[in-house]
């Protein structure tokens, strides 16, 4: 089953390169369509009025069979993945196992526990149906025996005493299995006398664990049962006395990455909560951007994403923390975690994301790209990994990317102490687009509004002018043939004004010619891009050059 979910998950990723591949496609249709504006404006008479249309007549047939493949490609693209996600998902159901795999050997071991102590217990158990991986539940079984036992042994009340405080003479014990989104929740109630404070304060002032046993309240009794070593048993016995049985759960949950909780009330029992993922391999994660490197965190991790405001992060002796939920939580843009060498980029959006025991934290990102179901693969043993480093998965593309332990990132924040806060995230200026061509305008919006920039738009080169002197803009991209002022006299008008000089501007044409070239550089043109040699990922580069 692990081989096939690997295929079907190997097919997607090639499936999702493919339809990135569209994006060429629709290049093309653009330069089809900027090829048919350039001849329709061409003048002539005679022969060459008759070669114009021939060409012309040429272009549409391209441009309609460019936008046929692009239809069909792109809807058989989509039913593909449509039904290899469908068959994904049958993988998944598949080799996933149903909870009531654990129930017999946990009523067992609640029947031993009560007949070895002169007890009696009824146990029963409701969810059985709901699935997860393997391995989860392998290693859960384990756990789930342990708190039985502690509900048999130190909750359930021999028969005697259960009458004496009017309960029903044999004890129960419940286990109820609940599936929440991608978790399984277990939950373990006994109708017990709860954890019993004044034995664990005797305890722990008998081995020095605390300084005045009075204080020690019901979570900290918890907290040090959680730790091990700690046991309310009068004696050392097969089923209680070593003070193993919640240190075994608390490890457990946290090697599952999941949650524990536990609340007692005296003379009413005591409910155990185990949150797990439904399976270890595949997670739905929430993809983010830090520092230049793209990570990705467990979805189930992550409380709450927010626009971050300099105002809102406060640095002290200890470090730096924001104001989550009513309270201080521990603050580190992710960059000097996953990046140092690149701490200082801009923290636009914060994700406070929870752990176990060790609580919550902020991370400072550049941006949140989207979340994503991920196929979490182990590291190669020679590749040495950070502690935050929890696997990789493979994105659309098929390159590896880190996906994160929330658990580590909690702990990381905590030590990386008091450090320099970046600057204030100041968002970038607008990026002014002149183009008298409603194709080019919207494409070029379409790319820049993609990477995060605010873009304004005109028609023609006096209305752009009227733009760049009425806002400050960061860049501009500006269309050589334009009726009325064209692209070179536009920048020479921008070069020429003192209030205008600085600002940065791309020249788009297709015309490709070396005097064309040189009468850009002459005018002052920053860089000169040929509409048919168009690309996105260079554009953008260069973009970020020149705004910097």
């Amino acid at each position: 089953m692990d081989e096939l979910l690997d295929g079907v998950f190997e097919a997607s990723v090639r499936l999702s390169a493919m339809a990135g591949d569209l994006g060429a496609l629709e290049r093309a249709k653009h330069v089809a369509s900027v090829l048919e504006d350039h001849v329709s404006r061409g003048r002539g008479h005679g022969a060459d009025v008759a070669g114009g249309a021939r060409v012309r007549s040429l272009v549409e047939e391209l441009a309609q069979t460019l936008e046929r493949v692009h239809r069909v490609m792109g809807a058989g693209l989509e039913q593909a993945l449509v039904e290899l996600g469908q068959v994904r998902d049958a993988a998944e159901r598949l080799r996933l196992v149903p909870a009531r795999a654990v129930f017999t050997a946990l009523e067992r071991a609640a029947r031993d526990a009560a007949r070895a102590l002169g007890k009696d217990v009824v146990f029963s158990a409701t969810g059985g149906e709901q699935r997860l991986d393997a391995h989860v539940l392998a290693a859960l079984r384990d756990a789930l025996l342990h708190v039985v036992r502690n509900a048999v042994v130190h909750g359930v009340e021999a028969p005697a005493a259960r009458r004496a405080a009017d309960k029903p003479a044999a004890g129960r014990v419940t286990l109820d299995v609940e599936r929440r989104g991608a978790r399984v929740v277990f939950t373990c109630r006994d109708d017990g006398r709860g954890v019993d404070l004044a034995a664990v304060r005797r305890v722990a002032a008998g081995r020095g664990l605390v300084a005045d046993p009075d204080e020690l309240d019901h979570d900290a009794a918890v907290g040090l049962l959680l730790r091990g070593g700690v046991s309310t048993a009068a004696a050392t016995t097969e089923l209680a006395g070593r003070g193993i049985g919640l240190d075994v759960l608390r490890e457990t949950v946290a090697r599952l990455r999941g949650e524990l909780d536990i609340r007692s009330e005296s003379g009413r029992g005591t409910v155990v909560t185990v949150t797990v993922p439904v399976s270890l391999s595949s997670l739905p994660g929430l993809v983010v951007e830090a520092g230049g490197v793209t990570v990705t965190l467990p979805l189930a991790a992550v409380r709450e994403t927010l626009r971050a405001a300099t105002q809102d992060i406060a640095t002290h002796g200890d470090g730096a923390s924001v104001t989550w939920g009513g309270h201080a939580v521990p603050y580190a843009p992710l960059a000097a975690l996953v990046a140092p060498a690149e701490v200082a980029a801009p923290v636009r959006a914060l994700v406070v994301v929870g752990g176990l025991s060790d609580g919550v934290a902020a991370l400072g990102v550049t941006r949140l790209v989207g979340t994503v179901d991920v196929v979490v693969r182990p590291l190669p043993a020679v590749v040495e990994a950070a502690p935050i480093i929890a696997g990789a998965s493979l994105d659309a593309q098929g390159d590896p990317q880190l996906v994160l332990d929330p658990e580590a990132l909690v702990r990381a924040v905590a030590r990386l102490g008091p450090r320099p806060l970046a600057a204030s995230p100041a968002r970038p200026l607008p990026i002014l687009v002149v183009d008298d061509s409603l194709t080019t305008r919207m494409l070029e919006q379409s790319v820049l509004t993609s990477a995060g920039y605010d873009v304004d738009l005109a028609t023609c080169g006096e209305e752009g002018l009227e733009m760049l002197r009425a806002r400050r803009y960061g860049l501009a991209l500006v269309d050589v043939e334009m009726p009325g002022i064209d692209g070179f006299e536009v920048v020479a008008q921008v070069r020429a004004d003192p209030d205008l000089r600085a600002i940065p501007v791309i020249l788009v044409t297709s015309r490709a010619a070396d005097e064309d070239l040189r009468r850009g550089r002459e005018a002052g043109a920053d860089d000169y891009i040929v509409k048919g040699e168009f690309d996105q990922e260079r554009l953008l580069r260069r973009i970020r050059e020149l705004m910097r």
